[in-house]
């Protein structure tokens, strides 16, 4: 925008990514290819207006955020709504759902009717522990969220700009990365118009 001599404050990017944020993150989300069907899940605690609050979230096992839900409680009605709010989804269905020792998620799976697919366990955690980083990047960057809402919202457009713009550098060659790069880019421009 400088560069075309537009001055634009802080406030303007903003309110237009509280405006356009969503709807680019549903074009985005509707033109991947389906994730991978083993699914962790984890939820992780944040201050959000003094409380605590937990974010709930679950990664497919090549790192591409699935879905998030922010909740106050971390109990087995949480974990309930936000298993059936994934299982919702009919792009996959899962294989095996990891999650660490919270009893919650057997509770939930338990009352879902899949239970069997769920493998509870600390060291199969590592994939979903590690997509917690760029998130509390962000956290720390906006010096915190301010709102339930807003947490919300943020979370659900971060997701969907990261899975399109995230590749594993060490595991493809640097042309494959540019080819990576250039298709996500062309998706981003296809989304945002």
């Amino acid at each position: 925008m400088a560069e075309r001599g537009v001055d634009v404050s802080y406030e303007a990017i903003r309110s237009w990514t509280r405006k356009f944020g969503p709807k680019i993150a549903k074009n985005l989300k509707r033109r991947r290819p389906a994730p991978s069907a083993r699914w962790h899940l984890d939820e992780m605690v944040s201050r959000i207006e003094g409380k605590h609050m937990y974010l709930w979230r679950a990664v497919d096992d090549e790192g591409e955020v699935l879905g998030t839900t922010v909740h106050r409680r971390r109990d087995a009605a949480a974990a309930t709504l936000f298993l059936t709010k994934l299982l919702r989804d009919p792009t996959v269905k899962p294989k095996t759902i990891t999650t660490d020792g919270l009893r919650s998620y057997v509770t939930a799976a338990e009352t879902l009717g899949v239970l069997g697919l769920h493998r509870p366990g600390r060291l199969q955690e590592n994939r979903i522990e590690n997509s917690h980083l760029p998130i509390r990047k962000r956290e720390r960057q906006m010096l915190g969220f301010k709102s339930q809402g807003s947490a919300q919202r943020f979370l659900t457009t971060h997701a969907a700009i990261y899975n399109t713009f995230y590749t594993q550098r060490h595991l493809t060659s640097r042309a494959t990365l540019r080819e990576f790069r250039s298709a996500a880019h062309q998706a981003w421009q296809a989304a945002a118009s």
